[in-house]
């Protein structure tokens, strides 16, 4: 009887028992009225996300690692045809050519490499996490401070935490709370193809820590003047740490650093 609780802390799961929990949570993945066309959820586990997903979109394909549960799955959802269980990992599927959404109770420990998954697959439209309540505050700015990942994918993804779901919802119950992350895609991008380049350079320079200040690495590859002058127009201290400017900051620097002289 141990083997299934050994599996689990080895695929890092922490099922979501709380049924409340899960209804407010699929109410945050799709908010908008009707259902959403295709969704995607990240490590089905026992269903308690799948069911209130499911009422909320077309069609569901409920990804499951762990080959215990996903015959488990299969059995609760045969009554169900929008849903499809996927026996196997995410991370090695391929994105929908159309546009779709992500949701799930994302592993603590994969947290990282379903982000990047979500921010790569051209045809994604949003992502609502459950993931580890200090990486949601720490990518969504909630400590007044902001991340590369972030910064770097702002033009393109809005990043917001829509809530905190208690440890103790959760079994086996975690050492922490978990966030509620929603990362979504932009209609409209703040930035066109062409500053897009030039955008990731000049954030991906600011976080280098080259020169000791955000200051000293931007003068790496703008004349100090320049630098200068969009300081002032992004209204930031020169000894300001890279991590406390805001992505609207940013983008002012982005802007007076690569209009014409």
């Amino acid at each position: 009887m141990a083997r299934p609780t050994a599996l689990s802390r080895a695929l890092s799961q922490n099922f979501l028992a709380d049924r409340a929990a899960a209804e407010r949570f699929a109410r945050l993945a799709v908010p908008r009225p009707g259902p959403v066309p295709l969704l995607l959820e990240v490590g089905a586990g026992k269903g308690a996300l799948t069911a209130p997903l499911a009422a909320r979109c077309q069609e569901l394909r409920a990804y499951e690692i762990d080959p215990r549960l996903a015959p488990v799955l299969r059995a609760r959802f045969s009554g169900t045809p929008q849903v499809l269980v996927v026996e196997g990992d995410f991370l090695a599927a391929r994105p929908p050519g159309t546009g779709f959404s992500v949701a799930g109770n994302v592993p603590f420990s994969r947290t990282a490499d379903v982000v990047d998954w979500c921010l790569r697959a051209p045809a994604l439209t949003d992502a609502t996490l459950l993931t580890q309540l200090e990486y949601a505050r720490k990518r969504t700015g909630d400590y007044g401070s902001w991340t590369l990942l972030t910064i770097r994918s702002w033009p393109r993804f809005e990043w917001r935490l829509l809530g905190r779901v208690g440890r103790r919802s959760f079994r086996p119950v975690p050492r922490v709370d978990a966030g509620v992350l929603r990362v979504e895609r932009r209609e409209t991008p703040l930035l066109d193809d062409g500053a897009w380049r030039s955008w990731r350079s000049l954030v991906e320079l600011g976080f280098s820590g080259v020169g000791g200040s955000l200051h000293a690495s931007l003068r790496r590859a703008h004349p100090r003047r320049r630098v200068d002058a969009a300081f002032r127009a992004a209204r930031l201290d020169r000894g300001v740490l890279v991590g406390e400017v805001a992505p609207a900051r940013w983008l002012r620097l982005h802007e007076a650093l690569t209009s014409s002289a």
